[in-house]
């Protein structure tokens, strides 16, 4: 497994971004979308163990616009001003951006997966209502009852899923009510693809990070990495 630093070419600008390559033969591609506190080393880590099971990952830095900050887990008020600022078609171009990094590789749009963390999450999710990717995740991504960056609630643009989409969460995130979680499922359910959400009862927000320990529920996290690549393996051709 290799990993370098990139550069993508956007309309606002060269944005830096972690790709990290297999070793062996590729399964395909994903875009790895980070959560509120930016491009952290988690974050860049997360690709690396994509690519250790074969996939070429790509994580594209959101906040290039700004500086490319990457903020403490503790500084949530410092990410939210940035967070709040985002303009959702902006971050469909850094999606495009790192798909075309993938396709010079040779990775078409149809083995390419889009996961996302968080903020991340619902990125994922409105870039799989956009672009047909072979399948899609999302780690508690919120804005599922309200309009984020410009573009409308994931309640709104449920049935028009382009991807095979899982939805990962916990109940005890005080952000995202199960109530919310279960109209989602509902509503993903009307798209023309599969659907699947996954609840862990004792897992909060950013139930996935290991870099947080007062977040990190091991058990769910495991379990979710798992679901994670059998969708891949379950929805992307070989």
């Amino acid at each position: 497994m290799t990993e370098e630093t990139v550069v993508l070419p956007t309309a606002d600008g060269p944005a830096p971004a972690m790709l990290a390559e297999p070793d062996g033969p590729v399964r395909g591609g994903v875009v790895v979308l980070h959560e509120a506190f930016g491009l952290t080393e988690h974050v860049q880590g997360l690709c690396a163990r994509f690519a250790r099971t074969g996939w070429r990952a790509i994580a594209p830095d959101l906040f290039h616009r700004v500086g490319s900050p990457v903020f403490d887990y503790d500084d949530i008020a410092s990410a939210v001003k940035v967070v709040e600022d985002l303009d959702g078609t902006d971050l469909l171009d850094d999606v495009d951006a790192a798909l075309a990094v993938l396709a010079e590789e040779g990775t078409a749009l149809d083995r390419c997966a889009v996961v996302g963390f968080c903020l991340g999450g619902n990125i994922a999710f409105q870039a799989a209502v956009a672009r047909p990717f072979g399948a899609a995740v999302t780690f508690y991504g919120g804005g599922i009852r309200t309009r984020r960056f410009g573009e409308p609630s994931l309640l709104e643009i449920a049935g028009r899923l382009q991807a095979p989409w899982l939805g990962l969460y916990g109940d005890q995130d005080p952000s995202i009510p199960v109530e919310d979680v279960e109209a989602l499922r509902a509503a993903a359910a009307e798209a023309p693809v599969p659907t699947e959400i996954i609840r862990y009862s004792e897992a909060g927000h950013g139930f996935h990070n290991d870099a947080r320990p007062a977040s990190h529920h091991p058990t769910s996290a495991r379990d979710a990495w798992s679901r994670t690549l059998t969708w891949f393996d379950s929805h992307l051709p070989g």
